[in-house]
């Protein structure tokens, strides 16, 4: 289990989310809704250990983020950040093969294992035909779906996942969305994914919405998603299409 007790995280001088209490258990898929500026990145960020929060504590798997080493924190826990500044002048390949780092036996090179999870990642991710392609020469999409196979090769229990949906065509997002459902139903994982379609949030299983000034709220997708809890997250009027994992919501002009 994934845990956030009291969490608050600010911005500045803006709370952005205050005493937050998460509990994102094993075979669960979270979709993290708000406007831009709500706090869903540095929520993320808090999570995963890798900016400090206001207040409160997150533990996951029943130990606190602190009490982690690095390498064995990312065998449990896995993030896909929104953004990568730096870059890569290995192949695609090389760049998801080194999702298998905090799983690494030996100094001197990969094993057997670890090219088996490298080569089914790249599979699951249609990028067979790219693997031998420099990664610095890949489109924006190419470059997000090697990033998801470098975390599908990490394998962690828990993934956190900042827009994984960005850049990628309409199959791929379909795609990708299956492979975190099948990794958290099939598999036990666990997943919070902050997304902007609402259509695709619908076929997650729980919500959790940040308004950006603090409040928060957190419930099944089925409760939450509804046009007067969307209308009071995105200041716009909502109007829905069908229920379930088929709904989707239209602004209204």
């Amino acid at each position: 289990m994934l845990h956030a007790e009291r969490l608050t995280i600010a911005v500045g001088t803006r709370t952005l989310c205050r005493e937050l209490d998460l509990a994102v258990e094993s075979g669960e898929c979270w979709a993290v809704l708000g406007c831009n500026g709500s706090g869903k990145t540095t929520l993320l960020h808090a999570l995963a250990g890798l900016a400090p929060a206001q207040a409160g504590r997150v533990s996951v798997a029943g130990k606190l983020l602190a009490d982690y080493s690095r390498r064995s924190l990312r065998r449990t826990l896995g993030v896909l950040l929104q953004r990568e500044d730096q870059e890569f002048w290995g192949t695609l390949a090389d760049y998801v093969m080194l999702g298998r780092y905090p799983h690494a036996r030996s100094l001197f090179g990969w094993d057997a294992s670890d090219e088996e999870a490298a080569e089914r990642a790249i599979f699951a991710f249609d990028l067979e035909p790219l693997a031998a392609q420099s990664y610095n020469t890949l489109s924006g999409g190419e470059r997000q779906r090697a990033r998801l196979a470098q975390l599908w090769t990490q394998n962690p229990r828990f993934m956190l996942l900042d827009e994984p949906l960005q850049h990628l065509d309409l199959r791929h997002q379909l795609q990708t969305l299956e492979l975190v459902r099948a990794a958290t139903r099939g598999e036990g994982k666990a997943a919070l994914l902050v997304l902007h379609d609402l259509a695709f949030a619908s076929r997650c299983d729980r919500v959790l919405m940040l308004y950006g000034d603090g409040r928060h709220a957190a419930g099944a997708a089925a409760e939450l998603l509804q046009p007067e809890r969307l209308e009071n997250l995105y200041g716009c009027r909502v109007r829905a299409f069908g229920s379930g994992p088929d709904a989707h919501f239209l602004p209204v002009i």
